[in-house]
């Protein structure tokens, strides 16, 4: 009867020792899964001046971003009227194009439906329409939010309906995850509806 209370005793004092030395260990966890903290500026605007835009042809002027760098550089693909806003920081870059309306309207519009929507239907989880309907300054338009995966998440055109079309489209030059740049997305996307709001043509 001793021994089988001293079996006990000592089983007691094992299981207490065990208790004790695993209650002071950190117990390993699965880490939810997370992304770089991304460091953003404040928004903040300059204006492309007459200058630039009579020496690149462009009959137009709009606000944009300071902390980003326009770039006119032409290679054998491009054609007139291209040009981008650069942010190197970020691997990302807004490209644009002027296009002078000549009764081609409805192709222009179905031209960018097609190359910068159309393209990334498959890998799109949702695409969202947003109408731009300005009439005091002759800018209409739409502007589309693509969800998921895609190699752009933002694309845009504005015109006037009669002699001016640009459009925009927002890349990065990473690999798509809209997790991970969704917080990027959304902070370029305001600086496009900035450049939007401010834009202006030239008809002189």
């Amino acid at each position: 009867m001793i021994m089988i209370n001293l079996r006990k005793h000592n089983l007691l004092i094992f299981i207490a020792y065990i208790i004790l030395t695993c209650g002071c260990r950190d117990i390993a966890v699965p880490k939810p899964k997370g992304w770089f903290r991304i460091d953003l500026p404040d928004h903040s605007y300059t204006v492309m001046n007459d200058s630039i835009a009579k020496a690149n042809k462009l009959p137009l002027s709009f606000e944009y971003p300071a902390y980003g760098k326009l770039s006119f550089e032409q290679d054998r693909y491009s054609e007139p009227g291209w040009f981008n806003i650069n942010f190197p920081p970020y691997k990302a870059k807004i490209y644009l194009t002027y296009i002078n309306i000549n009764n081609d309207l409805e192709e222009l519009m179905e031209q960018t439906y097609k190359i910068n929507v159309k393209n990334h239907i498959i890998k799109a989880d949702a695409i969202e329409e947003q109408v731009i309907n300005n009439p005091q300054k002759n800018i209409y338009g739409i502007l589309y939010d693509l969800k998921g995966n895609t190699a752009t998440a933002v694309q845009f055109f504005v015109t006037d309906s009669i002699k001016h079309y640009l459009r925009g489209s927002l890349y990065f030059a990473s690999e798509p995850n809209s997790d991970s740049l969704a917080p990027v997305i959304g902070f370029f996307r305001e600086d496009i509806i900035h450049l939007i709001e401010t834009l202006k043509w030239d008809d002189k």
